[in-house]
């Protein structure tokens, strides 16, 4: 499997890596020299899409901040995969740790992950990566799936309209390099306190504002403080109107069509969306709210 990586003669062990919802097979390296990798094996079919997607972490890791940067990229098994070799980022998954912090430290966590959020998104697009698509359209398409599903929500016609209604405040800003999935799973919490980033394969460019509506898929039921100070860093502390009225549809949209989404997971993926949708339906008053009830501007005051 591991033929044609030509690292691989100093390798002193793999390990498989479980975690996560990526195709790629991933795998622990530590090479004899006792440093540790992170080992990505695609069918070679990918091999267009990975080259870019390696050419992509290149540019993020540019930016200095703590991550899994690019080592090695090629083709092995006799042809039939493609690899990436990425550093490893030393730590615990944020996601594990978070809820057992100080408030005050969760809160400057979700700063310090806003920060980085705002670096990615600085990055100058190249013109060849601009999406050819339009997203909202892609938007509307999925929504369709939901409504045509075997599982459809309470009250689900008025949050449909809803999105349908206001689809046009979605992407008005400038389009800029994403993360894809940008929430405290794919963030480690390091040994010195500062955050390392994880898991770039659904990076895209797109809408600023839809690298956040994950913060009420996943963000805010680990740590609401942690999920203001990701606000707050990122706007550094002046949250723009037209942020909410975007950031409100997505959250709607996700809502609905994530359960759809989980329908090939099983019943269990199933039953952690429909929770979540009840509470972005608690937490916008059925979206007669624009600004979700766990968000403060005054929250993080006190630490800053």
């Amino acid at each position: 499997m591991f033929f044609g990586i030509g690292r691989s003669r100093d390798w002193a062990s793999v390990t498989a890596v479980q975690k996560g919802w990526s195709d790629d097979r991933k795998y622990r390296v530590v090479t004899n020299a006792g440093e540790n990798l992170l080992l990505r094996l695609s069918d070679i079919g990918q091999y267009e899409k990975k080259k870019k997607e390696f050419a992509v972490i290149g540019k993020y890791a540019a930016l200095g901040f703590p991550m899994s940067a690019p080592a090695d990229f090629g083709v092995c098994a006799g042809g039939d995969a493609v690899y990436m070799l990425l550093t490893w980022v030393e730590g615990t998954d944020l996601e594990d740790v978070l809820p057992g912090l100080p408030e005050k430290e969760q809160y400057l966590l979700g700063r310090k992950a806003g920060t980085i959020l705002r670096q990615i998104h600085s990055l100058p697009v190249d013109g060849n990566d601009l999406p050819a698509a339009d997203r909202r359209a892609k938007k509307l398409l999925q929504l369709s799936r939901y409504e045509e599903s075997r599982i459809r929500l309470p009250e689900d016609e008025g949050i449909i309209r809803y999105v349908k209604d206001r689809i046009c405040l979605i992407g008005r800003g400038r389009p800029v390099y994403q993360h894809g999935d940008f929430h405290p799973g794919n963030l480690i919490y390091q040994p010195d306190g500062s955050i390392g980033v994880i898991d770039f394969n659904r990076w895209d460019v797109g809408d600023p504002c839809e690298e956040f509506y994950k913060l009420e898929s996943f963000g805010r039921e680990l740590s609401i403080p942690y999920s203001i100070g990701q606000i707050d860093a990122y706007f550094r502390g002046d949250v723009p109107g037209e942020f909410w009225e975007a950031l409100a549809v997505y959250v709607a949209h996700a809502a609905l069509y994530s359960v759809k989404w989980a329908e090939k997971f099983g019943q269990e993926e199933i039953d952690g969306m429909v929770k979540r949708y009840e509470t972005a339906m608690e937490d916008y008053d059925g979206f007669r709210l624009t600004v979700p009830k766990w968000y403060s501007a005054d929250f993080g005051r006190q630490w800053t």
